[in-house]
């Protein structure tokens, strides 16, 4: 990562904002970074009839950066890991599907911290956050009864409502 280049927070890295005390710096970084994607929508999602409710190609070819920065910008709290790989933080955690061009989100937090507990209502909250922005948001049950967020463009490239 480039020296001061804004990245996405994915719930895999430190606690966003983290040398911030007030957090405003990071949540102007956020909303900067979000309205600059919603300008990629409308300049290049011309024949769409609302722009901004169907993902942009740039996204569709970076789609766990683009499904991270929709949470964090939704206000959704990311997971956190300190330098040990431990979690730190509970909150969403985005990472590679398991199909090329897909996203996996889960509901992570230190163990006993309430993640478990928390993730069907929080993941039924993505999922209607990134149904508003075109993504098409499936929840599954994995492993230990867990659920999971499968996210993917539109079939078709298109949004359907």
């Amino acid at each position: 990562m480039t020296a001061g280049a804004f990245e996405a927070a994915t719930g895999d890295g430190p606690a966003p904002g983290a040398g911030d005390a007030s957090g405003a710096r990071r949540a102007a970084e956020v909303r900067v970074a979000f309205e600059g994607l919603m300008q990629i929508r409308r300049l290049t999602n011309t024949e769409a009839g609302d722009p901004e409710a169907v993902p942009a190609a740039w996204e569709t070819n970076q789609v766990v950066r683009s499904v991270a920065l929709a949470l964090e910008a939704a206000g959704y709290a990311p997971s956190a890991v300190d330098a040990g790989g431990a979690r730190t933080a509970t909150g969403y955690r985005v990472g590679a599907g398991e199909r090329a061009g897909t996203a996996r989100v889960e509901w992570l937090g230190p163990p006993g911290g309430g993640a478990a507990q928390e993730e069907h209502e929080a993941l039924t909250g993505c999922a209607t956050e990134l149904g508003r922005l075109g993504w098409t948001a499936l929840l599954y049950r994995g492993p230990r009864r867990r659920r999971f967020l499968e996210v993917e463009p539109p079939a078709g490239g298109e949004h359907h409502r």
